[in-house]
């Protein structure tokens, strides 16, 4: 089963925006694994425009599925985690000033630094997971590096699904699937939505996970938190249907 972490960034955009504490990022995270999220994910950045480094030790207490944080290990960041613990790490190599994660890691070229940070990260407990595009060579040093998983970046996937699906998924079979050969998990997140992510859950049915954010809390402005999520966890549940075949 493809678990579910609902990526609540999007919240405490809307609450930065206005200042106070509306929404209440803490109580969404508490609503969406009430309505069955399998997870929350977070992604501190460290100008904080939306998740701050407070809310990521506020919510640990109140997570009782898996808790995600997703960044750039920084010094800074590696010391939220030190102190957190959380289920997961995802390490994303987006510079500072990045609107959104925009590609994955040269894992050749940052080999030895991120095998540092990822030994550091399982030497507490923490399953690691490194965010690639479906790169085959960057994939393979993912597993050489020792990560736990890698998480596939769907932003080009999500774009070419809405012209050429076949063609949009066919990497990430071939990625997901030398990733399972090699013994690693692999999740996936960005651009994900409730038209491209049934198709991309048959077609690599093996999933550990998806992360999502921007689009699920968007599409909860017209159904409300509670459908959302289950239309969400619908996608990842039932065959193709005739719309996305």
């Amino acid at each position: 089963m493809t678990k579910l972490s609902v990526n609540i960034n999007k919240v405490a955009t809307i609450r930065n925006s206005r200042g106070g504490n509306i929404p209440d990022v803490i109580q969404v995270a508490v609503d969406c694994q009430l309505f069955g999220a399998e997870g929350i994910t977070v992604h501190p950045r460290p100008d904080e425009r939306h998740i701050r480094y407070t809310d990521v030790i506020d919510l640990q207490p109140r997570i009782t599925t898996e808790f995600n944080i997703e960044g750039n290990p920084s010094p800074e960041f590696i010391s939220l985690i030190k102190k957190i613990r959380p289920t997961q790490v995802t390490l994303v190599p987006d510079a500072h000033d990045v609107l959104t994660s925009d590609c994955g890691w040269n894992t050749l070229e940052n080999r030895d630094f991120l095998t540092e940070v990822v030994n550091e990260f399982q030497s507490m407990g923490v399953r690691t997971s490194i965010f690639v595009d479906t790169n085959l060579e960057m994939i393979k040093m993912a597993s050489k590096i020792g990560t736990d998983r890698i998480e596939l970046y769907t932003g080009p996937y999500a774009e070419e699904f809405k012209t050429n699906k076949e063609k949009a998924v066919a990497p990430y079979v071939e990625a997901a699937t030398m990733a399972k050969n090699l013994g690693l998990g692999v999740n996936a997140g960005h651009d994900l939505n409730l038209d491209n992510l049934n198709y991309l859950y048959v077609n690599i049915p093996w999933l550990k996970e998806v992360s999502i954010g921007h689009s699920l809390i968007s599409d909860a402005l017209y159904m409300g938190l509670e459908k959302t999520i289950k239309a969400y966890k619908n996608c990842l549940n039932t065959p193709v249907n005739s719309t996305n075949a």
